[in-house]
């Protein structure tokens, strides 16, 4: 046989039988690593899967299709007029549509904007589409944004398009994507801040919105900046908060305006966000904010998805290793100074967000807007946006207490501007109760809530205002479910929404676990358990005794609620809101 073969022919089957032999004991070859914008994503689920964890559900769907993928299908079911099943609902939502059955059979859009910054027109277009293809109002949410409900399946992708006409956007306002930066709601113009947090939300927002890869974390990203105005922005809440201080002397770097980051906020898991010595300069936030989030992407919890937020991550390696991983992200070291290197915060005004306050521009005043639990109608929108235009600098500015700000009314004009206010049925002046009133959407519009939220915060107020002359700013603050997003475990009162068994063969009717003494900004901190399980029609007079309680036994006419109640045990603060 060996005769049939020329020498070359014998050369190759030799090397064919030889690599053949060498083959069966060879390993098999490792699949290629993931590429592209979602690599790291898909490297991270990989790791999770080979550590024998199974993914979440809405990882999976991450994986099979990236929502921004899928938007040919969501306009074919736009066109069809039908709502998505569990995993489109969920991809949806990266386009800011949340499908909100069953307490409403419909879609509610949520925007998002910088600095929560919108012009007089962007707010008037978002009237008419209200109107359009919403249910005719809109609410300004706790992350001063705008959300619209009651949109019909066939107009879901015409109010999202609708938005960007207006030169808005709804993109990664939902799901497990980077949130609507907030920053300070009188940033620019404000005369005791540090710092004009505007352009700094500006560019974090581009910066996210264009980069795929800032897309699918493993859960939802929350980032503020605080400028050191007069209004709180609330950013110990958040994820990462950067907070604007001034660097003296002698702290081995320049001395001046810089930011302190503070990370890991979440409330509704009973944590603020934790000062980890770091500062950085205005100028390097974007880029610090990146690798911080980056490391989350490599790390975060993708098998359970109650315990995927940055905290649990930070609780898990500790702040040090979380660290040193954003340092390896950067290719540097990250900038620390000493506590006692930092000046104090500019003190927060708590009544700075509702009436006429002056500018640093001279001459110049910002009116801040009584809005009822947050919600505008569409003619009180455009109403609004006329008032800007009119009176003011042309800006309406959102807060994240559930208001809005007219900015740069002339001295001679703020008369005139009070009285449009007026005549839209609202107002620019609210008492110590409603100014500090914040709800979330509650069952009215959201499934996962166990109460009527914002109708029980009005009742409440209304009951409230009746029988207390309450002379001193008490924040309360409902929310629906653990989510906490009315951030009740930061108000003096907190309400937390549950059933509550009504008779063995009845239905649980709604109630709240009621928290008080939680704070924010120069007072944060966490509230305290006092009741639970207390169905509504008792919450009033529970709440009402507490308040009573507080006026008869305050130090002084100057104590706060938050000072009375963190000098008094849950059970003390009990037994005098109790007493006959």
């Amino acid at each position: 046989m060996s005769g049939d073969f020329t020498s070359d022919q014998k050369r190759y089957l030799e090397g064919f039988v030889a690599g053949a032999e060498a083959m069966r004991g060879a390993r098999p070859t490792a699949p290629p690593a993931p590429m592209g914008p979602d690599a790291a994503h898909f490297a991270a689920q990989d790791a999770l899967a080979a550590a024998g964890k199974e993914l979440a559900d809405q990882e999976k769907w991450k994986r099979a299709e990236h929502p921004f993928d899928a938007y040919a299908r969501l306009k074919a079911q736009a066109r069809a007029g039908v709502f998505p099943k569990p995993d489109d609902n969920f991809r949806w939502r990266y386009f800011g549509l949340f499908y909100v059955a069953p307490a409403q059979s419909s879609y509610m859009l949520r925007l998002r904007m910088p600095n929560g910054i919108l012009s007089h027109a962007q707010l008037a277009g978002l009237a008419d589409l209200a109107e359009r293809y919403g249910g005719g109002y809109a609410h300004v949410t706790t992350r001063a944004n705008i959300q619209m409900r009651e949109i019909a399946p066939v107009n879901a992708t015409a109010i999202v398009e609708a938005a960007q006409d207006l030169g808005l956007c709804s993109r990664g306002s939902g799901a497990d994507n980077i949130r609507n930066v907030t920053g300070g709601a009188t940033a620019g113009i404000d005369p005791q801040e540090l710092i004009d947090t505007r352009p700094l939300a500006r560019e974090w927002h581009f910066h996210a919105l264009n980069d795929r890869s800032l897309t699918g974390l493993p859960r939802k990203f929350n980032v503020a900046f605080d400028g050191g105005g007069r209004i709180a922005t609330l950013e110990e809440t958040n994820d990462i908060g950067f907070q604007a201080v001034r660097v003296g002397e002698g702290a081995g770097v320049e001395p001046g305006v810089w930011f302190r980051v503070v990370i890991g906020g979440i409330t509704g898991h009973r944590d603020l966000a934790r000062d980890v010595g770091v500062i950085c300069r205005p100028e390097e936030c974007t880029e610090v904010a990146d690798a911080i989030v980056r490391v989350f992407i490599d790390s975060g919890d993708r098998a359970d998805r109650a315990k995927a937020r940055l905290k649990y991550v930070l609780d898990g390696w500790g702040v040090d290793k979380y660290l040193a991983a954003v340092e390896a992200k950067l290719g540097r070291p990250l900038t620390r100074v000493a506590a006692t290197a930092i000046a104090p915060r500019p003190p927060v005004d708590r009544a700075a967000h509702i009436g006429v306050h002056r500018q640093a521009q001279a001459g110049l005043n910002w009116i801040g807007l009584a809005l009822p639990v947050g919600r505008m109608s569409a003619d009180q929108m455009r109403g609004v946006a006329a008032i800007a235009r009119d009176f003011g600098d042309g800006d309406v500015r959102l807060t994240v207490w559930q208001n809005l700000l007219v900015s740069g009314v002339a001295d001679d004009e703020v008369e005139a501007a009070k009285t449009a206010i007026e005549a839209l049925g609202l107002d620019w002046r609210a008492n110590a109760l409603r100014a500090g009133l914040v709800a979330c959407t509650g069952a009215t519009g959201c499934k996962f809530a166990a109460a009527h939220t914002k109708e029980h915060a009005l009742d409440l107020a209304t009951h409230l205002e009746a029988r207390l002359p309450l002379d001193a700013p008490v924040n309360i603050h409902l929310t629906g479910c653990h989510h906490s997003c009315a951030q009740h475990y930061i108000g003096d009162i907190g309400l937390m929404a549950v059933k509550v068994a009504s008779g063995e063969d009845e239905e649980p009717i709604e109630g709240y676990t009621i928290v008080v003494g939680g704070g924010y900004a120069e007072r944060a901190r966490i509230g305290r358990e006092l009741w639970r399980d207390v169905p509504f029609d008792a919450c009033a007079g529970k709440i009402e005794g507490l308040l009573r309680a507080y006026l008869a036994e305050r130090a002084s006419p100057d104590e706060s609620f938050h000072a009375f109640a963190d000098r008094h045990a849950p059970e003390a603060l009990k037994a005098l809101a109790e007493a006959p």
